[in-house]
């Protein structure tokens, strides 16, 4: 599919290499250019060999060649010096090589960069809606389909935070691979079986109260649930009483089922409430209770027959001890099922349901040997799509609490950081009053503030839950990136005379000769390259570090590049141009971290 993005005809035509897209990433172009110049100034190597070793450089040059990589005959600095010379006045794609210690440092004109990657940014952001669809590389997902398992909390309970990650981790991946082509099937696995709600049973038959049910399902579950565990602590027959009426409702017995059918539904309903206020969405709700009782018994059966089952005082396992991985339970003792049967039996069901390319699941390291264990039995039964099964795990949050440090619901964080976030917004009363909705801003601020706390670092490390850093308006949080993409719309609203502004083709790049200009187009250049580095890793803080830098580098660009009062009007709209590109890129980077970009703060 093409963006509509392509290189004009009267620039120096390039080679076409395999895994290279000029469409989605300009910047290949350049790469591709500096290849050819490598490669024709030392025969020995192939452009396909030289593409692999160019880099993007740091501060001082835009790539760089470390020639050394390639064990060439002759000496380094004569090869060096080859491709200096070999570099023809005026090319439309390398405007500066020299040698440094080693590497061969290119810069590139600088010309063609301003117009080609400010061109590519507009036309690849404004082609869909999202801005996000034509920004990866499609042909790495296309026709693929990935099943994004992810947020999986357990019903009758609210939404902890210790489900938080995976729910932000999740929804980040599902717009990843939607932005690189894939059809992603997002998939909400919620733990809604087990001898617990054999417990609740018990517990509502106690202290239940249909009318506290109607009010707020959920609480009121909870709190039957804390309650009953308490007298459970002490009088072992309630535990014993919890895994008979499990029992019941695994042989189907309706009055058994009838509540917890009930519970299920209040709760998914109240999920869904979270979820959209956390802008994630989910294309299926299932749960354990979902996977059929003959994907189990098929699972038990194949795993017997290929001599992988052991008993043990009644309960079955798998012998993992030669992978490391301990004995595997995969049935109980009394004969009812453990999540780990289901994991494999649902597992099974998806590939004949979904026939998917790819299933991520969004866990936990605590979860590291359960997910392994899982992956590993579902390879010993001889499924070959098991090769394609990935873990996602991820650190934990510490510390996250209310700043009373008592209460670790989501809807307590969420109400916290919008009412912090509104007293910050009503210190400056001008803005407040430009607001329709202060409330909702504020409570997206905060949300934001929430969520790129959590994608800052690498998303296997645990953090600490930091309430000054998350809200703050300064340094690298989500409040700041927010202020910088209202920062630039204000550009539009303070300038009403330059607009609208010409036509991309009009519009005179060439005018932009700030060295700040020149950072920050060539910071918007590599937005693609940071897209596939995501994905390639699964990492959600590349996009927000990059984000970050943008932010960055446009804070920097605000004195210097002038616009009001600029008495050369083409320069001027250049200008806005080029700040309003960056705003492009920064609210693709935002959405993909499943912010909501806001317009006023």
């Amino acid at each position: 599919m093409s963006t509509g993005f392509k290189i004009p005809s009267h620039y120096r035509e390039l080679p076409q290499l395999p895994g290279v897209e000029f469409e989605r990433c300009v910047m290949d172009a350049f790469r591709t250019a500096i290849a050819q110049l490598v490669a024709e100034a030392l025969p020995a190597l192939t452009i396909e060999k030289v593409l692999e070793g160019v880099d993007y450089g740091k501060k001082d040059d835009d790539f760089t060649v470390h020639l050394g990589r390639f064990r060439l005959p002759g000496k380094l600095d004569e090869n060096s010096q080859k491709v200096v010379d070999k570099l023809q006045p005026g090319d439309d794609w390398v405007e500066k090589v020299f040698v440094d210690k080693g590497f061969i440092r290119f810069t590139v004109n600088t010309t063609t960069m301003n117009r080609l990657v400010l061109d590519q940014v507009y036309t690849l952001t404004h082609a869909t809606p999202s801005g996000l669809s034509e920004y990866g590389s499609n042909t790495l997902g296309k026709g693929k389909r990935v099943i994004i398992e992810y947020s999986s909390p357990n019903i009758a309970k609210q939404f902890h935070v210790g489900h938080l990650r995976s729910t932000i981790i999740g929804a980040f991946l599902r717009n990843l691979y939607e932005a690189c082509g894939w059809e992603v099937i997002s998939m909400n696995y919620l733990g809604d079986w087990g001898t617990q709600f054999g417990l609740i049973a018990v517990g509502f038959e106690k202290y239940g109260s249909r009318e506290e049910l109607e009010k707020d399902a959920i609480k009121h579950l909870f709190d039957v649930y804390v309650k009953i565990n308490a007298d459970a602590d002490k009088d072992p027959s309630v535990k014993a009483d919890a895994a008979a009426f499990f029992k019941r409702m695994e042989d189907g017995d309706e009055t058994a089922l009838a509540d917890w059918r009930m519970w299920r539904e209040l709760s998914v309903k109240k999920y869904e409430e979270d979820y959209k206020r956390l802008n994630v969405h989910f294309d299926v709700y299932t749960g354990e209770s979902q996977v059929g009782k003959e994907s189990q018994a098929q699972a038990l059966s194949q795993l017997e027959q290929l001599g992988l089952i052991e008993e043990s005082e009644g309960a079955k396992l798998v012998n993992l001890e030669e992978y490391k991985l301990a004995k595997a339970v995969v049935r109980k003792k009394d004969g009812t099922s453990i999540y780990l049967t289901r994991d494999i039996g649902g597992a099974m069901e998806r590939y004949e349901k979904y026939k998917f390319d790819k299933m991520l699941y969004v866990i936990s390291s605590q979860q590291d040997l359960h997910v392994a264990q899982f992956i590993k039995v579902l390879k010993l039964m001889g499924f070959p799509w098991a090769d394609n099964i990935e873990h996602i795990n991820y650190g934990l949050v510490q510390g996250m609490s209310t700043r009373k440090g008592t209460v670790v619901f989501l809807d307590d964080i969420i109400r916290e950081a919008g009412n912090v976030m509104l007293e910050h917004m009503r210190t400056n009363e001008a803005k407040m009053n430009r607001i329709d909705d202060p409330e909702a801003v504020a409570q997206e601020v905060g949300i934001s503030g929430i969520k790129i706390q959590d994608q800052t670092s690498k998303r296997i490390n645990n953090y600490v839950f930091n309430w000054d850093r998350m809200l703050s308006s300064d340094g690298d949080t989500g409040p700041y990136l927010q202020y910088a993409h209202v920062r630039i719309l204000s550009i539009t609203r303070n300038n009403p005379e330059l607009l609208p502004l010409p036509p991309m083709s009009e519009i005179k790049t060439e005018l932009l000769t700030e060295p700040v200009c020149r950072e920050l187009i060539l910071n918007l250049g590599q937005w693609p390259f940071v897209v596939k580095m995501s994905m390639k890793k699964h990492e959600p803080s590349e996009i927000a570090n990059y984000a970050f830098r943008l932010a960055h580098l446009i804070s920097q660009a605000w004195t210097p590049l002038k616009i009001k009062g600029e008495p050369d009007i083409e320069k001027a709209r250049a200008r806005m141009w080029l700040f309003l590109r960056a705003k492009d890129v920064l609210a693709s980077a935002m959405r993909l971290l499943t912010l909501r970009p806001v317009e006023y703060m």
